[in-house]
């Protein structure tokens, strides 16, 4: 801020430098320049169409704001710590071009109404990037599990094997949590598309304004209602950053697996070299760099989501200066959204691959497949309970003698209960466990197809 340049005839100097630097947000809202000459001009539009400026007053603003845009793609428009913001920059070298009717744009508007406009077309356009994001993440899922439906993976719950899994079943649920992903940011997307500009500082404005004239040119479906509301609202912030958190804790989950599945221990997938790294001292490691980076940036996101809550939760209406924090975390939540998506479908497509000799061996090693015996025995007139009771009598005594479930010979079968016949190998086999598994939205085999077909299906319509 220059020693000359004061607020208006209120002010006796300037501010401390200190203080300039301080207050000024052009380093980060630089981001919303296209969003603001787009509201800019839209706005000029408006004010030739109201009359509030002549026909050819709007024209040149309109063009002058072009010029403003060509220059900052060129980079030759690059405002620093001087302008303060985006909108006072962007003004200023429009006034340069066109002369004094670039002071007649702010005709009718507070840099309040301005703010909150440019930030929700902004955030509007990166939902959309997300969303298609979303679904190249979900197509990749779907690619994988549609060539591994009758790939095994052991199922886990408390972190202990469970029960046998259909690996594209496991895959699948990671799918519906994108799913719910693309439908929230929808939803929230309703609530971003409402245009406050005109709103004024607070209180609306004298000038014969069209809202509705605006909002349609910018594409919005609505303007707010209130005007005291429309400057101070950051809801559709909040909720897209809750929004945000939650792809956070999806791909967070999915990345921690990816981790366990890599490990020695698990060795369920093996990490290719395009989304591996080194150790700087152990030359045999090969390390998950990718997963442990999203898993870690998810706090980021998160933190973001607290600050914006801990700013809003105090304000009185309407504008405060507070709001100038909520686009640091907003930018920031977005970019690092965007990165670990792209990151995550890049992993999953082309950076790991799924040992299945291994997985098939790895629902072979364990009880798993006990809840079956308890099954068969209830299929045969056995009270459950008194079925679940005895076979945990049989794992028991199994661990004891270092046997699994398939080594029992029917002899020893039959001596647990007279129910047991030599069918009960066929049922607690593997395969047979997943298949048997047919209830809606389970793990068995021919329910997995019917899901595959249903989330094409789901995809498909929602592009159209």
């Amino acid at each position: 801020m220059t020693k000359e340049q004061t607020w208006s005839q209120r002010f006796e100097s300037a501010l401390h430098p200190a203080i300039a630097r301080f207050n000024a947000s052009i380093n980060f809202d630089i981001e919303l320049i296209e969003y603001d000459l787009t509201g800019s001009q839209a706005h000029a539009q408006m004010l030739a169409h109201t009359g509030i400026i002549s026909k050819e007053e709007g024209e040149q603003l309109i063009a002058g704001l072009d010029q403003v845009r060509q220059e900052y793609r060129q980079g030759k428009f690059q405002p620093g710590v001087d302008a303060e913001d985006v909108h006072f920059a962007v003004e200023r070298r429009l006034t340069e071009i066109v002369g004094d009717v670039g002071k007649k744009l702010h005709t009718a508007r507070s840099r309040n109404d301005q703010v909150g406009t440019d930030t929700r077309l902004y955030l509007r356009d990166q939902i959309q990037q997300i969303k298609s994001q979303l679904r190249e993440f979900q197509d990749i899922l779907l690619n994988i599990a549609e060539k591994n439906v009758e790939t095994l993976i052991p199922g886990y719950t408390h972190l202990q094997r469970a029960q046998p899994l259909s690996l594209a079943h496991h895959l699948l649920a990671y799918f519906q949590m994108a799913q719910r992903d693309w439908e929230r940011l929808s939803d929230v997307s309703r609530r971003v598309n409402i245009s406050p500009l005109g709103c004024g500082a607070l209180a609306g404005t004298t000038f014969p304004i069209d809202r509705h004239y605006t909002a349609k040119l910018l594409k919005f479906d609505n303007i707010y209602a209130n005007s005291l509301d429309g400057v101070s609202d950051r809801d559709f912030a909040i909720e897209f950053l809750c929004a945000a958190s939650l792809i956070m804790v999806h791909l967070s989950r999915l990345a921690e697996e990816v981790i366990l599945w890599s490990s020695e221990e698990f060795r369920f997938v093996t990490l290719k070299d395009s989304c591996a790294t080194g150790s700087s001292i152990m030359p045999q490691k090969k390390n998950p760099d990718v997963p442990e980076l999203v898993r870690g940036k998810t706090g980021r996101v998160f933190g973001h989501l607290q600050a914006m809550l801990v700013i809003m939760k105090g304000l009185p209406l309407a504008y405060n200066k507070d709001l100038q924090e909520d686009k640091e975390g907003l930018f920031d939540s977005v970019n690092t959204v965007k990165a670990c998506l792209q990151a995550m479908t890049i992993l999953l497509e082309e950076g790991l691959e799924f040992r299945t000799q291994r997985l098939g061996e790895a629902v072979t090693e364990d009880f798993s497949n006990a809840t079956d015996v308890a099954d068969y025995l209830a299929a045969r007139g056995v009270p459950f309970r008194e079925a679940y009771n005895l076979v945990g009598k049989v794992v028991k005594t199994s661990i004891a003698t270092g046997k699994l479930l398939k080594d029992l010979t029917l002899d020893e079968w039959q001596q647990l209960h007279p129910a047991f016949a030599a069918d009960i190998y066929q049922a607690i086999s593997p395969n047979q466990v997943v298949a048997a598994r047919n209830s809606y939205g389970g793990t068995g085999f021919a329910q997995v197809h019917q899901a595959l077909i249903a989330a094409r299906a789901q995809v498909t319509q929602q592009r159209q």
